[in-house]
């Protein structure tokens, strides 16, 4: 994301480099007299008070190296554009990677979690089922000896 950014900030700032090159100096239209009725942003009129205009000047007014100088910040600015987008496409390609190998190592870790848990719970079941087997010995062993009787009986296998 932050490759992103940078990206998009060192694209505007390039996209401005040609409105600096410009020569011409902003047209001040400062005048005594209250302004149009339809001035609303984006109409004809607030572009012209702005100095703004989306007609270019006949070729007898175009300055050649002005021209010259903006196909030039044009063409670099398109080419560093096309290397920002190649750079993009690589940065997603590579978080795609990286994503998908993040889920398949997820996904492993969690098989292996819940196959933990179900050795656990197994092993809880077995040591269970041998307290119980052990307890129930025990108390055969006890009542025999309360009888004063030989008993012979072999303690429960361990889990």
């Amino acid at each position: 994301m932050i490759r992103f950014t940078l990206a998009a900030g060192a694209a505007l700032v390039l996209a401005a480099t040609p409105v600096l090159a410009q020569t011409t100096p902003p047209q001040a239209t400062v005048s005594g007299k209250p302004g149009p009725v339809n001035t609303a942003p984006g109409s004809e009129e607030w572009l012209r008070q702005r100095g703004e205009s989306y007609r270019s000047a006949p070729d007898a007014e175009q300055n050649p190296a002005e021209v010259a100088e903006t196909i030039r910040l044009n063409a670099e600015i398109a080419a560093r554009n096309a290397a920002a987008e190649r750079a993009e496409a690589e940065a997603a390609a590579t978080f795609e990677r990286q994503s998908a190998r993040w889920r398949e190592e997820t996904a492993r870790l969690e098989t292996q979690r819940a196959q933990y848990e179900a050795d656990l719970a197994a092993s809880n079941s077995a040591r269970a089922a041998y307290e119980r087997a052990r307890a129930a010995w025990e108390a055969e062993v006890a009542a025999c000896e309360r009888e004063r009787r030989v008993c012979v009986t072999t303690p429960p296998a361990k889990y």
